[in-house]
């Protein structure tokens, strides 16, 4: 039977080992983007860097590590995979304790924006297995889950109890022993992904390929808008800063629940209409967000419960959408790059809507990348045939 999750030609049996240490190395490779609250916040209080430059900081390191995943693709050898994951790892590990010497906002997001690039450097190796697999969507669904499992659980193992017994400096030197862990798996990274991958290179194809990447662009710039702003979003809606930290771990738990449910879900619902759901479901919150009196916590909890779940639910099928377009996976490889970026870019953009400690316009911006996703699949059903956009267990035994 046809599978339209990727090319026959293209797509590879890996094993269990070699799919583990490539899903090791993206985790490692995305831990910082969970860990920044904590790390960055601590940079902050010891005048490190500035208040005003944390976001600077944060949004490079996402920036660099979307564009080091397309950088990747041109300038390292398929060949070489496991010298690519050690040399990076290594050079991970000291940028991470070099971060532990550099003071001001510069300084700092040059640290940051290097250790993107290396981090970027091992995702990609995870992106090339998921991408070339039998079951891309459903491995991104397994992996969006572990790398949000390991980000919370190291989170909060460095947050209760690493840095209050050893000190803020430990994160770091915890991050950078984490960093290496991509060398205990070196022997069981594939060393084939480069005779089927050679032909399959990330491209645009048509237009259609650039609606399916604005898709999980303009989405993760919603969600990413809504995540940088929940702690004082909380506080606005009658939260105490303690509680409102609570609305995070609440956040984290439902994107756990959302991609394992994802991750079933994925091989069998339309992509096409499944995210057009996710659309109305977006605007629903962020327009509830913004509309909903102050006081009201529970119906505000609520509606970040439902923002968690959608989160990860929906980004495996960015790739399933990917593949519906361009099944020989060429779109399908800039999918995480795309994500990556929309959750710099939605951040900034958002910014310029905050006034002070006002931030009540940024669910209305989030609001507006959401229906940008609506556009954007609107504009890929008048151009790919309803036939296509099918879901990809469909038919299959």
């Amino acid at each position: 039977m046809h599978d339209s999750s990727g090319d026959a030609s293209a797509a590879t049996a890996f094993s269990r080992t070699e799919i583990f240490a490539a899903l090791l190395l993206g985790c490692v490779a995305l831990m910082m983007l969970g860990l920044q609250p904590v790390l960055l916040g601590e940079l902050v209080n010891r005048q490190r860097i500035s208040l005003e430059g944390v976001g600077v900081v944060a949004m490079g390191e996402i920036f660099a590590l979307g564009l080091g995943v397309i950088l990747a693709e041109k300038v390292l050898p398929l060949g070489r995979l496991r010298e690519t994951a050690a040399g990076a790892s290594l050079l991970l590990a000291g940028v991470n304790l070099l971060t532990l010497l550099a003071k001001g906002d510069l300084a700092c997001t040059l640290v940051r924006l290097l250790a993107g690039l290396l981090a970027a450097a091992l995702f990609w190796i995870t992106t090339m297995v998921i991408v070339r697999s039998a079951k891309p969507d459903r491995l991104a669904g397994v992996f969006l889950t572990l790398q949000t499992a390991v980000q919370a659980v190291v989170a909060l193992c460095l947050a209760r109890w690493v840095m209050p017994a050893f000190g803020w400096q430990a994160g770091f030197v915890a991050v950078a022993a984490l960093s290496l862990l991509p060398l205990t798996v070196l022997r069981w990274i594939p060393l084939r992904l480069g005779l089927h991958a050679e032909a399959v290179k990330p491209s645009l194809v048509s237009m259609r390929g650039l609606f399916a990447l604005l898709v999980p662009f303009a989405q993760m710039c919603a969600v990413g808008t809504l995540w940088a702003y929940l702690d004082p979003l909380g506080q606005a809606a009658g939260f105490t800063a303690s509680n409102a930290q609570a609305l995070v771990s609440l956040v984290l738990f439902m994107q756990l629940v959302g991609g394992s449910v994802a991750s079933m879900a994925v091989r069998w619902w339309r992509a096409p209409a499944t995210l057009a759901v996710g659309v109305v479901l977006f605007v629903a919150v962020t327009l509830g967000m913004h509309g909903l009196p102050a006081g009201r916590l529970v119906a505000f909890a609520v509606l970040c419960g439902v923002f968690g779940f959608g989160w990860l639910f929906l980004m495996p099928f960015h790739i399933r959408l990917a593949f519906d377009v361009d099944p020989q996976g060429r779109v399908a490889l800039l999918v995480p790059a795309a994500q990556l970026l929309g959750s710099a870019f939605g951040p900034l953009t958002a910014s310029f809507s905050v006034n002070g400690d006002q931030v009540g316009h940024v669910p209305l911006v989030a609001s507006g990348f959401a229906l940008l996703v609506g556009l954007s699949l609107l504009a890929l059903r008048l151009r790919v045939p309803a036939s296509t956009l099918r879901p990809s267990g469909a038919g299959q035994e």
